[in-house]
């Protein structure tokens, strides 16, 4: 999502130079330019709106100050999308959060005073915080606090609308929310003894039971070992559409990308696919698949994967590995960058970085990439030209005008071209040169041991799959 005051987000000049000057540790800045705060509501629509008033918080410890201010922008557009309502946003320099409160005492008292002054019920700060950071900066700041993780987790949840997606939502949910559990007052420590003139004895010699926290997460793991197996049924029938697309020879095209970068209205734009195109970040969380065809009527198969972003919650990608690995098994990334974001390149190295852990994950080699710089046509002359010296391969497209379309999909065809086969072969057991060849070159889908040798179906270099071909299963 995108806001018209981003770029001017700081009421005054913050030095980049990584020294912290005395001034720049003390100083807890105000950010200007992040408010959405409603004018001209009543206080009858503002009660029916029940949006919550937040004012954001963060820590700047390295980076230059396009840095920083990027990662707040994006935190309000995190916040918005959550349908909150953002007051302020408050930047404090120091070398490293504080371990207590994230930005010390003196500086929540502070934020304290903000929170009062602008009638805020909710903090929310620009990384992730321990549960006894979490409890403390609580306590001094009086209202409800949330971290970026917390955050995103929401945004999910609102945004997930499938069965396997609302389970891996949940999951992820459960996985943060457990070390950060808590309770207030005794009714959370309270403990349930044994039962009244049982073999343990009566009162004054019973044992002490479970408290109500340690009953808490005892169900939330039971739920958690619940959703997994649910998640992995569920992943087996993924499994079987997308071995149904492996085994042909038709090309696999995932589109991955930064959130709201536009990469479903490309999919639109190639394939008719008339999936839901909306301004807002993650409202892409299941992946959709659509069969186009490229000028020469060669047939592909492109999918639309869930967006990432900065410091994506590492929940996320555990319950959402099973959506993610669609990456995995593609044969060409088209790699979709918002060209109207005030930083793209860090965009594009966030992503990158998340398709370096699910593919190291699987053992396997990431698929070629395309570079596709999205919305030219919103994007100003000056930014265009810094884009163009700072990545040189990318194609410039606009999803809406459909400006540079043709150029990607020629593009696509010559990426996609055929390098790979899929062969479904017994490999007698004294040819085991053959065997390690289609394990070292290839990605093996099946393997099994019989009377006549090795039956392994696979995906292999065309050059080895005529190869293989005497050895093909009747």
């Amino acid at each position: 999502m995108t806001h018209p005051e981003f770029p001017d987000v700081f009421a005054e000049d913050i030095p980049s130079s990584g020294e912290l000057a005395l001034e720049d540790r003390s100083a807890l800045r105000r950010v200007s330019g992040l408010s959405t705060e409603l004018v001209d509501i009543s206080e009858v629509e503002y009660r029916q709106l029940r949006l919550e008033r937040v004012v954001l918080v963060g820590v700047w410890t390295e980076g230059s100050a396009a840095d920083v201010k990027a990662s707040m922008a994006e935190l309000a557009a995190l916040a918005e999308t959550a349908g909150s309502q953002v007051l302020e946003g408050l930047i404090q320099r120091r070398d490293k959060p504080d371990a207590s409160t994230y930005i010390g005492s003196g500086k929540a008292r502070e934020l304290r005073e903000v929170v009062v002054a602008t009638g805020a019920d909710t903090v929310i700060c620009d990384g992730e915080l321990s549960p006894a950071q979490l409890t403390a900066l609580e306590k001094a700041v009086k209202v409800k606090v949330i971290d970026r993780t917390a955050l995103i987790l929401d945004i999910f949840a609102q945004h997930a609308h499938t069965r396997e997606g609302k389970a891996q939502v949940s999951l992820a949910q459960m996985e943060y929310m457990l070390p950060r559990l808590r309770g207030w007052g005794e009714s959370m420590s309270r403990q349930a003894g044994g039962r009244a003139g049982g073999s343990t004895g009566g009162v004054g010699l019973r044992g002490p039971g479970e408290t109500k926290i340690e009953t808490d997460r005892r169900r939330i793991r039971e739920r958690m070992a619940k959703l997994r197996r649910d998640i992995k049924g569920m992943k087996q029938a993924r499994d079987t559409q997308r071995d149904r697309r492996l085994s042909s020879d038709v090309p696999s095209i995932a589109i991955v990308g930064y959130t709201n970068g536009g990469k479903s209205s490309l999919l639109n734009a190639l394939t008719g696919a008339g999936v839901l195109v909306q301004d807002a970040l993650f409202a892409t969380l299941e992946p959709t698949t659509r069969r186009g065809h490229f000028d020469d009527g060669r047939p592909f198969v492109l999918t639309d994967t869930v967006g990432f972003v900065r410091h994506l919650p590492t929940q996320l990608v555990e319950a959402f590995r099973s959506t993610l690995e669609e990456v995995v098994d593609a044969d060409l990334l088209v790699h979709v960058v918002d060209g109207s974001d005030v930083n793209p390149v860090a965009q594009i190295e966030a992503v990158r970085q998340v398709i370096r852990d699910v593919v190291s994950d699987h053992d396997g080699r990431p698929a070629p990439e395309l570079l596709v710089v999205n919305k030219a046509d919103v994007t100003g002359d000056l930014a265009m030209a810094k884009l163009r010296r700072a990545l040189p391969g990318a194609l410039f497209v606009s999803a809406t005008t459909r400006e540079g379309l043709d150029m990607l999909r020629r593009r696509m065809a010559e990426l996609a071209a055929p390098t790979e086969a899929a062969i479904d072969v017994v490999i007698p057991y004294h040819r085991g040169d053959l065997l390690a060849r289609v394990h070292a070159d290839g990605r093996v889908q099946e393997s099994q041991h019989n009377a006549d040798g090795t039956r392994i179906r696979a995906r292999v270099p065309v050059a080895l799959a005529a190869r293989l071909r005497e050895f093909a299963s009747t």
